[in-house]
């Protein structure tokens, strides 16, 4: 596994960066250490979902104080499925972070070059994407679900850091947890559009199964869309949680039938 737990129970790290990137901070929360009740129980930091905003607002400052990244700080999406990003600079902390109606619209990705400006979407099965390039100091964060990833809202964040005059080779992508291909089934229409998202013949993303239906594996799409962008293996690394099956780790919309709580990916430059 390529996430660790950290000292505290509200939230995983990604190791490698952790080790290699001084005053990077770059989380994902799990489901445990809040105060939430039922269905959301107990860490849920959805804004979105129904549950008690005191208690969410409660949550993400629990996950902020742990991880060293104030909620005051925080810039949220509003998440629409889509693929469009949005530049951000400290002018826009808070952003969403107690108040989703005041989150950037229509947006699904975020980056920044900015310290202190923390990157935050919620995810329950989606496919979170972390970028970092240490040098320009730019960092993105992309929600994944299919119609984000087919598309390719993976690529589009490459191309909006190179056009900024970011050099793509030296950008390092985690690939976070989500719903795996063990969990996730689709049917022929959404298999269709996978298979005419990629730049080659490759679909071993699909499974197709007896009854018609496809098993998809969306972290590994990515990963293809990605390499189709001119990154190379080494530059992405996938974590291999699945969020349906890890039940005592992480929400899952699928798996809970879409009453549940929403993860949050956070990253961000400590000054």
């Amino acid at each position: 596994m390529t996430m660790i737990l950290e000292s505290s129970e509200t939230f995983l790290s990604i190791k490698k960066w952790k080790e290699q990137i001084p005053g990077l901070a770059a989380i994902f929360s799990t489901r445990n250490g809040g105060s939430s009740r039922e269905g959301f129980s107990s860490l849920n930091t959805g804004l979105h979902v129904q549950d008690e905003p005191f208690n969410v607002i409660t949550n993400r400052n629990i996950v902020g104080a742990n991880a060293k990244a104030p909620l005051e700080e925080w810039v949220c999406a509003e998440q629409i499925h889509g693929s469009y990003i949005k530049e951000v600079d400290r002018t826009y902390k808070g952003r969403g972070s107690t108040n989703y109606q005041d989150s950037i619209k229509g947006s699904d990705g975020l980056w920044t070059c900015e310290s202190n400006v923390y990157l935050s979407l919620c995810f329950a099965d989606c496919v979170p994407l972390y970028f970092v390039e240490p040098n320009s100091r730019f960092i993105g964060l992309a929600h994944a679900g299919w119609k984000g990833t087919v598309q390719n809202i993976a690529g589009k964040m490459i191309q909006k850091a190179s056009e900024s005059g970011v050099d793509a080779s030296r950008i390092q992508v985690y690939i976070g947890p989500s719903i795996g291909k063990c969990c996730y089934e689709v049917d022929e229409t959404v298999a269709d559009q996978v298979k005419h998202c990629l730049n080659r013949e490759d679909h071993s993303s699909l499974t197709k199964k007896t009854n018609g239906k496809y098993n998809l594996d969306l972290k590994m799409l990515n990963k293809q869309l990605l390499e189709d962008s001119g990154l190379k293996k080494e530059q992405i690394t996938l974590a291999s949680n699945c969020t349906s099956c890890e039940e005592d780790l992480f929400f899952s919309h699928r798996r809970d039938f879409g009453k549940t709580g929403r993860m949050s990916a956070v990253i961000g430059w400590r000054e």
